[in-house]
């Protein structure tokens, strides 16, 4: 899969393709619709799909300091429109000025100008140009116009749930991964580097990665959970633990209570494992929650807490595969 970043990146000799449009935060069930057609379309022309996305999010240009949670890095998203069959991933700057054009400036000069989109796939909902004054009909009255064919797929899911980065990151927020993961079609990740901790978890023994993860990311909801661990990479080998593997974890997200701490923070228990991960890129996949977050009264009682914890999610991940 190619990636390009802005229009700059464009090839000189590049011919028509279909183009599939939005933040595609999450690459959720229903983005994954979006992107099937864009692709079945791609494949009857016989020219590539290219999936255009916008970094940073709209929001946070349009209305700065809105930036919402951000439920899957650019890197991700990346990599997950490629297993989808997505040709060209384009990254587009989205600034002030992108985001004054009109719908027949941005439908013209880049997608009939820079990609010769011959199809455009968008979800029913898509807004676009200065203002969102354009939607599907005026983006189909444009195509009419420039050359290019539109269509507009629904993300209406099962039960009536419209598949969204919005309505994940609410389930994300309550704490609630397995609404998240039936919408994401996998369970939710928050990727962050292993920092150095005030080193508790050994003191009990339970030693714990302390992930830092990026700005903006979707973190949920304060309590334990059951996860999938795994360092991102192909480094070299530390410990117990493979680069590309991936192992039970029971993950604590919040201020650690029991000992008035303020900070926020989320903090994996690798279970069956030794390892030295200071310094690693690493994931974590929110499989279950398990419970909220308790000031227990004394550390016995604490480390009675974290044994049940770590028993259930030997129970959890084993059901779920």
């Amino acid at each position: 899969m190619l990636r390009w970043r802005g229009l700059d990146d464009i090839p000189a000799d590049w011919g028509r393709c279909v183009v599939t449009i939005g933040v595609f935060d999450g690459a959720h069930r229903g983005h994954a619709q979006l992107i099937h057609a864009a692709t079945t379309a791609a494949k009857e022309r016989g020219v590539p799909a290219v999936l255009m996305t916008f970094d940073p999010h709209p929001a946070e240009v349009v209305r700065p300091g809105t930036h919402p949670p951000q439920l899957t890095t650019l890197t991700r998203r990346a990599e997950l429109a490629e297993q989808l069959g997505i040709d060209v991933f384009c990254v587009m700057p989205f600034t002030p000025e992108l985001a004054s054009r009109s719908p027949k400036d941005f439908a013209h000069d880049i997608l009939v100008e820079s990609l010769h989109a011959a199809d455009v796939v968008v979800g029913d909902n898509f807004t676009f140009g200065k203002k969102a004054a354009g939607d599907v009909a005026k983006l189909a009255d444009l195509g009419r116009k420039f050359g290019f064919e539109v269509q507009a797929v629904s993300l209406f899911g099962e039960h009536a749930v419209t598949f969204s980065s919005t309505y994940i990151r609410s389930c994300v927020a309550a704490g609630d991964v397995e609404a998240a993961a039936e919408a994401l079609g996998r369970p939710h990740r928050v990727e962050g580097v292993v920092v150095r901790g005030d080193g508790r978890g050994r003191e009990l023994g339970y030693p714990t990665a302390n992930v830092a993860p990026p700005m903006y990311a979707a973190i949920p909801a304060d309590g334990v959970y059951a996860a999938w661990f795994s360092v991102l990479g192909a480094g070299p080998v530390v410990g117990q633990v493979e680069p590309g593997e991936r192992y039970q974890a029971a993950v604590s997200v919040g201020t650690n209570p029991t000992f008035s701490g303020r900070t926020r923070t989320v903090e994996a228990f690798v279970l069956d494992t030794s390892a030295d991960l200071y310094g690693q890129h690493v994931a974590i996949d929110f499989v279950g929650r398990i419970r909220g977050m308790v000031n227990y009264p004394d550390v016995a009682d604490l480390i009675t807490a974290i044994a049940g914890d770590v028993e259930e999610t030997r129970r959890l991940l084993a059901a779920t595969g």
